[in-house]
């Protein structure tokens, strides 16, 4: 079953949304070369549950933290601990906060100190791709319109898109019908209404599409072990300009005062 959200339940939404955006700020602010990637998911925690929420990830399907973190090679679904992040790193995290009975769900790739200049034109063409499947998420165009964006984007660069992980719909629960691939067919799937509020979120390969998961039932990564791009929104359909909940504004505040 699909569910439509009331504005009553999209200004829960943004609220939890609010926390979420601030959340990733708050890491942002650590993230740099010799933090630990257990230190930002501890900060990430700490603030959430500060500030009235809960991690949405924290106790999913057993998974044991508050962020998924993910350097380099590691798509999705990376497990903070003693890992040094360093030089010519780059790292994904994704956040879910619940707050008020409703989640919202963001995700952005940083690059650590000097990173190599096709590795971050891949984390500026995979956010750009995020934006122009975000652009066809309006009334009366169908889901395969917002796949299709990301993937004939991406796709002219050289890049591979990942075919296994897909964005999803989201609200009470974390993981709603539909779901959002990164690739299909312009004019094919759900017909889109508005209230139907959506994590968008496209996972970009530097090489092969290709992705292999680890032993330890969660991690994904590359197969040829190149970089991977990860950058996500959770947005509503409106009728003419879909509407982003989420926001990367308290990220990009954090990272413009690091190199002030």
């Amino acid at each position: 079953m699909i569910f439509y959200k009331t504005e009553e339940e999209i200004d829960l939404m943004k609220a939890s949304a609010k926390v979420l955006a601030q959340a990733h700020g708050e890491v942002a602010k650590l993230i740099g070369e010799g933090v630990t990637t257990r230190a930002l998911d501890q900060r990430a925690e700490e603030f959430i549950r500060d500030n009235g929420g809960s991690p949405s990830f924290k106790g999913y399907n057993g998974f044991e933290y508050s962020l998924c973190i993910s350097p380099n090679s590691v798509v999705v679904h990376g497990f903070p601990g003693d890992y040094v992040l360093k030089s010519g790193d780059i790292v994904s995290i994704d956040c879910g906060v619940q707050l008020n009975g409703y989640h919202s769900d963001s995700a952005y790739t940083y690059p650590v100190g000097e990173v190599a200049p096709e590795v971050l034109t891949l984390l500026d063409e995979t956010k750009k791709s995020l934006y122009l499947g975000i652009e066809q998420a309006v009334v009366g165009n169908r889901l395969g319109d917002v796949s299709y964006a990301i993937q004939n984007y991406v796709e002219k660069q050289g890049y591979g898109v990942v075919r296994e992980l897909v964005g999803h719909g989201i609200g009470q629960k974390l993981h709603e019908r539909p779901e959002v691939p990164n690739y299909g067919k312009r004019g094919s799937g759900l017909k889109l209404q508005a209230g139907l509020t959506l994590a968008v979120e496209p996972m970009v390969n530097l090489g092969t599409k290709s992705v292999v998961q680890e032993k330890d039932g969660w991690t994904i990564r590359t197969k040829d072990f190149k970089p991977s791009a990860h950058f996500e929104h959770t947005i509503v359909v409106r009728k003419d300009k879909a509407e982003i909940l989420t926001s990367f504004d308290y990220i990009e505040q954090a990272l413009q005062a690091k190199t002030l």
